[in-house]
C-alpha cells in the first residue's frame, strides 16, 4: 500500500519546464500540420459556399463548447484542484475524486448533448441568425449539428482524461491526441465526402468518428497509471464541489477568446457568403503558434503553478510565469509578424485549390492580418490565465472576462459595418490585448508575477531579431510573385524557403543579441 502511495501522490522526478513544454510543442505541431491538411481538404471540398458556412457553423458550435468548457472552464478548474489533491491527501482520496468527477461529468454532458441535439433548429439560429432568411441552409446546419454535437461529450470525457495525465506529468499522449481529428477528418473528406451524395453529412460523421477515437486512445494510458476511472455519481464530493465553483466564473476568463470568436460567427452570417468560412480559414492560421507554443507552455506551466501555490513557495510561482512569458514573446512577436506579412502566400500555399478561388484567398489573407495583429495577446492569455486558476481565483479573471467580452461587442459593431469580416477580426484582436494587459496587471499588483533581471538582455534580442526578420520577410514580399498564379509545388518550395530564411536569421540574430539556450531552461 505504501508503495502505490508513494506513486500516485508523490510526483514523478519532474523534467523541465523547457523539455516538457518541447514535447508538448512537438505533439501539437504534428497535429497542427494535419490540421492545415485537413482544413485545405475541406477547402478543397467544400469550397466557400453556403453549405459550407452550414458545415463550419456545425462544426463550430460544438467546439466553441469544447474550448470553452473542456479546455477552458474544466481544465483550469479539475488540474489544480486534483494537484492539491496529490500534494495533500491519500491515494484512495485521489480515485475517488476522480471517480467522482468522471461520473458527475458523464451525466451532465449526456443531458446537454441530448438536449443540443433535440433543439438544433433553434441552436443554428442563436448562433448563426443571419441563416434566417435562409431556409434549406438552416436545415442543413441543423440536420449536421445533430450528428456533430456528440462530439462534445466525447472530446470533454477526453479532457478529463488528459487532465490527469498532465497532473501525473503525462504531456505527450494528450498532445498527441488531436491528431485523430485530423486523421479522422482526412479520411472523411478525401475519401467518403467526394462520393456522397451531400458532402458535408460525410464530413460531419467524421467528426462524431473522431470525438470517439480520441476518447478511447487514452483508456490505455490511463489503465497504465492504475488511475481508468471508475464512474459515479456524486455531485456532493468536496472535490467536484470545488471544481464545480471554480469552472463557473472560469467560463468568462480563460475562454472569453472563444466567446469573442463565437460572436464573429453570430455577425458574419448577416454578411456576404463565404464571409463565415474565410475567418474559419484565417483562425486556423493563427490557431497555429497559439496552440503549438501558447497552449503547451500553459499547459506545462499549470500544474507547476499548482504545486507552488499549494506548497507556498512564491518564489518559484513568480519565477514560473515569469519564465513562461519570456519564453512565450519570443515566440509569439515573430510569429505575429510573419503572418502579418505572409498572410497571402500562406492562405494561398495552404488552401487555394479545388472549389476556393482567388477572391477567397484574397479575403481570407485580410482577416488573418487582422487576426495577427492580436497574435501576442491572445497567446499571453493562455499564459496569464493559470496563474489565477492555479491560485483557485475565479473572481478576477471573471471580471476582467466580461470586460473582455463587452469591449469586443463595441469593436464589432464599430468595426464590422466599414471592414465587414476584417473588422471582426480586428475586434478580436483588440479586445484580446485589452484582456492580456488587465490580466497581467492584476498578477503583477500582487507580486504574483515579479520581472526578472533577464528581461533588460531580452528585449535587446527581441528587438534586433525581429527588425532582422521583418528586414527578410521585406525583401522576399518585393519579389513580386503572384501566388495564385503558381503551381501548388512552385508555392509551397517558395513559402518553404521564406519561412526557413526567416526562422533562420531570426534565430541567428538572436543568438548574435546575447540569447544562449541555457537561459530559456527552467525545472520544477
Amino acid at each position: 500500500m505504501s508503495e502505490k502511495k508513494v506513486s500516485l501522490n508523490k510526483p514523478r522526478k519532474s523534467l523541465p519546464l523547457l523539455r516538457s513544454g518541447v514535447l508538448v510543442s512537438v505533439c501539437t505541431f504534428l497535429s497542427r500540420i494535419l490540421g492545415l491538411v485537413r482544413d485545405a481538404a475541406l477547402a478543397y471540398v467544400l469550397g466557400a459556399s453556403g453549405s459550407a458556412d452550414a458545415f463550419y457553423v456545425a462544426f463550430k458550435i460544438p467546439n466553441f463548447f469544447r474550448r470553452l468548457f473542456a479546455e477552458g472552464a474544466f481544465a483550469q478548474a479539475f488540474v489544480p484542484v486534483l494537484s492539491d489533491y496529490r500534494v495533500k491527501e491519500g491515494p484512495s482520496e485521489v480515485r475517488a475524486l476522480i471517480s467522482a468527477v468522471s461520473g458527475s461529468l458523464a451525466l451532465v454532458l449526456l443531458c446537454v448533448t441530448i438536449l443540443f441535439m433535440l433543439c438544433a433548429p433553434w441552436v443554428v439560429y442563436v448562433f448563426a441568425p443571419g441563416f434566417a432568411g435562409n431556409v434549406e441552409q438552416t436545415v442543413l446546419a441543423a440536420d449536421l449539428l445533430v450528428i456533430t454535437f456528440p462530439y462534445l461529450m466525447f472530446i470533454s470525457l477526453t479532457a478529463l482524461a488528459g487532465g490527469i495525465l498532465n497532473a501525473h506529468g503525462e504531456y505527450a499522449v494528450p498532445a498527441i491526441t488531436p491528431i485523430f481529428l485530423n486523421l479522422s477528418l482526412i479520411v472523411a473528406t478525401l475519401f467518403f465526402a467526394q462520393s456522397a451524395a451531400q458532402s458535408e453529412i460525410a464530413v460531419a460523421w467524421g467528426v462524431f468518428a473522431a470525438g470517439l477515437i480520441q476518447l478511447l486512445f487514452q483508456v490505455p494510458f490511463l489503465a497504465r497509471l492504475k488511475l481508468l476511472p471508475m464512474p459515479s455519481l456524486n455531485f456532493s464530493h468536496p472535490g467536484v464541489r470545488r471544481i464545480l465553483i471554480l469552472m463557473g466564473p472560469a467560463l468568462f476568463g480563460v475562454s472569453v477568446s472563444q466567446i469573442n470568436l463565437l460572436l464573429d460567427t453570430v455577425l458574419a452570417s448577416f454578411l456576404q457568403t463565404g464571409s463565415i468560412t474565410w475567418l474559419y480559414l484565417s483562425d486556423r492560421l493563427y490557431e497555429l503558434p497559439l496552440g503549438i507554443f501558447a497552449i503547451a507552455i500553459s499547459t506545462v506551466i499549470l500544474p507547476s503553478l499548482s504545486r507552488s501555490f499549494s506548497g507556498g513557495d512564491a518564489s518559484q510561482f513568480s519565477g514560473t510565469l515569469d519564465w513562461a512569458l519570456r519564453l512565450l514573446l519570443l515566440i509569439a512577436i515573430p510569429s505575429s509578424l510573419a503572418l502579418f506579412m505572409l498572410a497571402e502566400p500562406l492562405i494561398a500555399t495552404i488552401f487555394y485549390r479545388g472549389a476556393l478561388t482567388v477572391n477567397d484567398v484574397t479575403m481570407a489573407a485580410q482577416s488573418l492580418q487582422a487576426y495577427s495583429l492580436g497574435l501576442v495577446f491572445m497567446m499571453l492569455i493562455k499564459v496569464l490565465a493559470p496563474g489565477y486558476y492555479a491560485r483557485q481565483d475565479v473572481k478576477t479573471p471573471v471580471r476582467i472576462g466580461i470586460i473582455a467580452m463587452v469591449s469586443n461587442m463595441v469593436f464589432n459593431l464599430i468595426l464590422v459595418w466599414p471592414f465587414g469580416h476584417v473588422g471582426l477580426a480586428l475586434a478580436t484582436s483588440l479586445s484580446a490585448a485589452l484582456n492580456a494587459y488587465l490580466l497581467w496587471r492584476g498578477l503583477h499588483q500582487q507580486s504574483f508575477h515579479v520581472f526578472s533581471v533577464h528581461w533588460r538582455r531580452l528585449l535587446r534580442i527581441l528587438l534586433s531579431a525581429t527588425f532582422a526578420l521583418g528586414a527578410t520577410l521585406y525583401v522576399f514580399s518585393q519579389q513580386g510573385w503572384q501566388w495564385v498564379q503558381m503551381s501548388d509545388w512552385e508555392r509551397v518550395g517558395y513559402t518553404f524557403m521564406i519561412v526557413v530564411a526567416g526562422v533562420v536569421v531570426y534565430g541567428v540574430t538572436a543568438i548574435v543579441a546575447g540569447l544562449r539556450p541555457a537561459s530559456l531552461k527552467h525545472s520544477v
